[in-house]
Formats: structure tokens, C-alpha cells, sequence
């Protein structure tokens, strides 16, 4: 594998072989030379060469057309044939917990309960008494058998640390006992409205709580200093570069963390672009003072509100019409938001009304279509505009409801990687009849859905590379599905890089600024090992991310 190569322009030579009139343009900051350059524009698609100008494209072509920018200080990039696309926007992600993550305790590939306990004490034992155990992204999937964890299992290993740590989806989390007493849940304590405190035959508390009733334990861990919040940003960014992410939208970008996004900002740090999202709940906090969607500048916006209809397929909170097939006793539970419909559905229309966008998390068959019921009563009530509705997930669809995403205009907000890995188990648990319709990439562009693809980092990875390696093979993690999981939901290389860059620029009303590479738009780029074009899709997760570069500076290079 050759390096990219930089080099100071020539230009005596380079301008000896322009045309006269060239040396009147303007004068590059930088060019791309040699390389196979995918811009998204459908009239012109591909190009060997682009220059940049004060962080925006200035122009794409080819080689002897783009070294007529080039004058003495402008700086050359060898691609020696390789591929670059636009940035890749992250259009799910929750970065300060990605960032956080990396520091803790990694539970994601424990393959058995014993592993998972051995790793959680060997963390304790680094931190000092009382401070809490967090994250993990742990995965009961892996084991057999697939037995949720409990507080025993933990407790002993944990004496002096409370410890709340979240399954990979972050719809329940297993608390110790410490940690139990610290929120004062004990056998007496309610379910609350949409969430559930799992318990033991005898009725005591397990450990597990899922959705809502996490929100106990939660209350009562302490909140993060400026300092470590500063600290988790810088390391989802650097982690983010790395992976090719240019632009991320954050669904938990708190009051706290927007403030840390700012400073970032304010310091020159901040290596990638920001729409943070707000809670649908706190709509009016964003109203009041006349903030619309889209408020802010290139770098850092807001407008955007996360909202919930359920929970998860992992955790059997995700809501469906018909009941578990693994637990039959339950469809699923609403949100503690949907429990009372009629106050979520104020707000979504308070909301929209006030010009902010609505972005909701459904995942079950029942949430989405319950969800796209309310979109089309917001919009009756409201009146028609450009809304750029979303649906974050959108992971389980009836195959009538489909058609309406692309009826009412709704962003199907996905994040492919989670079809390879659900994909492993998610039948013994609804079926392959209900499986048809999940994940279903090639039905919702088919029917004309705009798709934004994301991670949902720290719950997946954060790797664009694999998640187009999962959009365009539906290869499952356990190598089961060497054909792909539900194989007719594939889709083509080509549109899961859409969606990771158009897609998404359309999802929070940026496409008129970046998501291509145009002239005049944002120079966010990467440049890959491999063409990932070319090569079989299989070999697409193993390719690396060579080179990223946002309003044309370099903040990865490989």
C-alpha cells in the first residue's frame, strides 16, 4: 500500500502547461490529484481530481483541469488511484456516551456471564471506592444459554462501586445491589409507566431494569464535570475522524453538552459538525426563545428533537402488534412518553408548529405505524411545509405501512449495522414472516423513502465502512448468513454511501451545503483504502479510511 503523498506545487511547470487564462483564477489551498473521486452529483458522478478553496469545493474534474488551481502554495495530494467520497454523516449517534465509552469497562464481545463479571471487577478494582461503573454495552446474545444477568452475579466483584451498566441497545441496564439501594428501589417499588423492574419468583429486584424504569438509577448518578465531558468529546472525535465522520447528528446533546460542544468550538477543537438534538419534552425550552430548525452555523446547530414511541428488540420493549414469540406475554411496552398519547401528540404539534423538527425513535411494527399516525395528524392540524420528518430506527415496518414514509415525506433515519447484528437472534423472537420487514432498505427506497444512515454509536459502532458492508451484504456477525439475512432488504453500495452522505445532509436540511462533492459545497472528504466500488462487498469491511479532511483540513490521516 502506497502513502498519499503531499508535496509543494511546482509552479513554474504547472502553470507553463495551463492555458493562458488560468493564471488568472484563484489560487487552490488544495488539490486532489490522481484518484478516483465519487462526488454524489448524478451529473457528473465521478472525477479524477478536486480543488479546494477556503475550505469549499471549488472544482472537480480532472486531473488537468484541477492542476490549473494549483499556484505556489498550494498543497498537492497524491491519491495514487484511490477512492474518495463526501464525509460520511453520522445521522444517529450519541457521542458524549461513544466517548465515554471508550474509557470504561467494554462488555460488547464477553462470551459468557462469568467473563462479563470478570471484566466488571477487574475495572472496579482500577477506580477508587464509590465511584460508579457505567457503559459497558454488554450483549447476553453471545451466551449460552442467552440468560439476562442479574445483581449476584456482579455483586461480589463490585462491593464498593455502584454499577449501572447498559445492554448494547441501552434499553435496560443491570444494577448491583449497591447501586439498587443508592436509587431506592427495592420489591415494593412500581413499575413506571413504560418501563419494567424485572424480578426474581420470589418478587425481589433482579438487577435489570428496561426503558423507563432506568430513569431511578439515572437520577441519582452524578452528573459529569465539564472536564470529563470535554474529555469523552475529544476522544468520540478523534475516534470519529478516524472512521471517515465529518458530520454527526447527536440525538443527547444535552444543555451541558452543547456547552462542551461550544467551548470545543470557541478553542479551534472541534473536528466534526454537530446537529444536536434536544428531548421532544423540553420543545418549548427551544420555542421560547424563537430557535427554529437548522439554528447555528456550519459547525455546531440545533433544532432537532428526539422523541420516543418504544423501546427495543433487544431488550423485548420494542412495540408490536402481535406478542414476542419468546415471550408471549408481552408486544412490547409504549415509551413512558406514548403511555400518555395525547400529551406526546401536543407536543409534537406544539413543536412542529414553532418551525422545529420532529425526530422520533420507533422500532416495532406498532411504533412506527403509530408514529406515522401521529406525523400525518401533526401535519393536518399544522398545515403543509417542509417538514423533514424523521424516524429513528424505523427497524420494523407492516409491509402496508411502508409506502406512507415516503406519502408524508418521512425520513427513514437507519442504522444498518444493526440488521448483521440482531440478525443473529431477532427470528426466535418475531418470526421470519414479521422479519420481512425489517431492516427493510430495498423496500423503503423502492417505495421512494429517503434513507439517512448512522450508527447509533456507542450502541454500534461507529464505522460507516461497516455499515455499508451490512446495507449491501446483510451478513450476520455470527457468519450464519453468508448470503444475507433477509437478502432481498440488500441494497447497492452505492445507495448505503448515499444515505451515509446525502442522505443524511437531507435528513437535517443541509443537502444545499455538503453531502456531495460540488463545487461550492463543504470540502468534507475521505479517501479510502480500497474502492470500495470495485471490490466485492464482502471485502468491504475490511477496508480502512486513509485520509479524512473537513472544510478541507486534514484531522485523520492513517
Amino acid at each position: 500500500m502506497h502513502a498519499i503523498r503531499l508535496i509543494p506545487a511546482m509552479a513554474g511547470l504547472l502553470f507553463a502547461l495551463a492555458p493562458l487564462h488560468a493564471q488568472a483564477q484563484a489560487q487552490a489551498d488544495t488539490v486532489l490529484l490522481g484518484g478516483k473521486v465519487w462526488t454524489g452529483d448524478p451529473v457528473r458522478p465521478e472525477a479524477q481530481a478536486l480543488a479546494i478553496v477556503d475550505g469549499k469545493v471549488a472544482a472537480v474534474g480532472s486531473d488537468d483541469e484541477v492542476r490549473r488551481w494549483a499556484g505556489p502554495a498550494t498543497t498537492v495530494l497524491e491519491l495514487r488511484g484511490r477512492r474518495v467520497l463526501p464525509g460520511f454523516n453520522d445521522a444517529h449517534v450519541h457521542f458524549f456516551d461513544g466517548g465515554q465509552a471508550l474509557a470504561s469497562v467494554q462488555l460488547r464481545d464477553a462470551p459468557s456471564p462469568e467473563a462479563f463479571r470478570d471484566r466488571i471487577g477487574a475495572y472496579a478494582a482500577t477506580l477508587p471506592k464509590g465511584r460508579w461503573v457505567l457503559n459497558g454495552n454488554w450483549d447476553h446474545e453471545r451466551w449460552t444459554p442467552a440468560a439476562l444477568p442479574t445483581r449476584q452475579l456482579i455483586d461480589a466483584v463490585t462491593p464498593d462501586h455502584p454499577v449501572f451498566i447498559n445492554r448494547l441497545d441501552g434499553h435496560m441496564a443491570l444494577a448491583n445491589t449497591l447501586a439498587l439501594k443508592l436509587a431506592g428501589i427495592t420489591r415494593d417499588t412500581p413499575d413506571p409507566p413504560g418501563g419494567s423492574i424485572v424480578r426474581d419468583a420470589d418478587g425481589e429486584p433482579t438487577g435489570m431494569l428496561k426503558d423507563a424504569a432506568m430513569n431511578a438509577v439515572y437520577a441519582v448518578i452524578p452528573e459529569s464535570s465539564p472536564a470529563e465531558i470535554a474529555t469523552a468529546l475529544r476522544a468520540a472525535m478523534r475516534e470519529a475522524n478516524e472512521n471517515g465522520v465529518t458530520s454527526v447528528q447527536d440525538m443527547s446533546a444535552s444543555p451541558a453538552i452543547l456547552r462542551g460542544y461550544q467551548q470545543l468550538l470557541a478553542d479551534g477543537e472541534l473536528s466534526v459538525r454537530v446537529y444536536g438534538a434536544q428531548p421532544l419534552s423540553r420543545w418549548e425550552r427551544l420555542a421560547e426563545p424563537g430557535i427554529v430548525a437548522g439554528f447555528g452555523g456550519d459547525m455546531l446547530r440545533i433544532g432537532v428533537l428526539k422523541g420516543f414511541a418504544d423501546g427495543s428488540l433487544g431488550s423485548t420493549t420494542a412495540l408490536f402488534f402481535e406478542p414476542y414469540l419468546d415471550e408471549p406475554d408481552t408486544s412490547g411496552l409504549p415509551s413512558d412518553e406514548l403511555v400518555d398519547a395525547e400529551s406526546m401528540l401536543a407536543d409534537m404539534a406544539g413543536a412542529d408548529a414553532a418551525g422545529l423538527q420532529l425526530a422520533i425513535h420507533a422500532i416495532g411494527d406498532k411504533a412506527n405505524a403509530t408514529i406515522l399516525d401521529m406525523f400525518a395528524e401533526v401535519a393536518q392540524r399544522n398545515g403543509p411545509r417542509d417538514r423533514r420528518l424523521r424516524i429513528e430506527h424505523a427497524q420494523h415496518f407492516r409491509a402496508g405501512d411502508i409506502p406512507r414514509m415516503r406519502a408524508q415525506g418521512v425520513v427513514a433515519s437507519m442504522q444498518p449495522y444493526h440488521a448483521i447484528d440482531d440478525g443473529r437472534w431477532a427470528e426466535k423472537r418475531i418470526g421470519a414472516e414479521r422479519a420481512k420487514g425489517t431492516y427493510a432498505f430495498r423496500s423503503l427506497l423502492d417505495a421512494g423513502a429517503v434513507l439517512a444512515f448512522g450508527s447509533d454509536w456507542a450502541v454500534a459502532p461507529i464505522e460507516p465502512l461497516m455499515g455499508i458492508y451490512a446495507a449491501a451484504t446483510r451478513r450476520t456477525l455470527d457468519g450464519a448468513h453468508p448470503d444475507g439475512w433477509v437478502p432481498e432488504q440488500e441494497i447497492s453500495v452505492a445507495e448505503a454511501v448515499r444515505a451515509y452522505t446525502a442522505g443524511s445532509a437531507y435528513a437535517e436540511r443541509r443537502e444545499a451545503v455538503k453531502g456531495t462533492l460540488e463545487p461550492g459545497k463543504l470540502a468534507d472528504l475521505v479517501v479510502l483504502s480500497a474502492d470500495i466500488f470495485a471490490i466485492d462487498p464482502a471485502a468491504i469491511a475490511d477496508t480502512r479510511v486513509d485520509l479524512t479532511m473537513l472544510g478541507g483540513k486534514v484531522v485523520y490521516r492513517r
